[in-house]
């Protein structure tokens, strides 16, 4: 069944590896003998999705996505192995709709005329103080 991201764009199974590991940490015996965590990766520049989307993921500093644009998310929440397959399919669909937004783009901007001038007279003021902080000369 195919992740489905917004209902334009889906991601089919075969795109996605899961792979089934031992969890890390405590767990006593249970965690040593049963695969529960899941390994998904995800190859982007080999994925169906839309060219934008993948230039906009591979440009997210993202210590999950490595240098060859391989998405690798372990889940290990849970001692269920199908919770932590639907979780790392869902840490993966977070990851792209973040991709999906598109940036705003930047207008640059000036400061006002009146902002300017307020801004110098601020200067000039200021000025002024330090001016009158100065000693006065014995020769005058």
């Amino acid at each position: 069944m195919p992740v489905h991201i917004t209902h334009k764009v889906q991601i089919p199974d075969h795109e996605i590896q899961l792979e089934a590991i031992r969890a890390q940490g405590a767990g006593g015996q249970h965690v040593n003998k049963v695969a529960t965590a899941i390994h998904l990766r995800f190859d982007i520049p080999g994925s169906s999705l839309p060219e934008e989307i993948k230039s906009r993921l591979l440009a997210i500093a993202d210590q999950r996505i490595t240098k060859e644009g391989v998405v690798v998310i372990k889940a290990q929440q849970s001692r269920s192995q199908e919770k932590n397959r639907t979780d790392a399919v869902k840490r993966l669909r977070q990851l792209i709709l973040k991709a999906m937004v598109q940036p705003k783009k930047r207008r640059p901007t000036r400061a006002s005329q009146s902002a300017r001038k307020k801004r110098m007279d601020r200067k000039t003021k200021r000025g002024r103080i330090k001016q009158l902080r100065k000693s006065v000369s014995p020769d005058d």
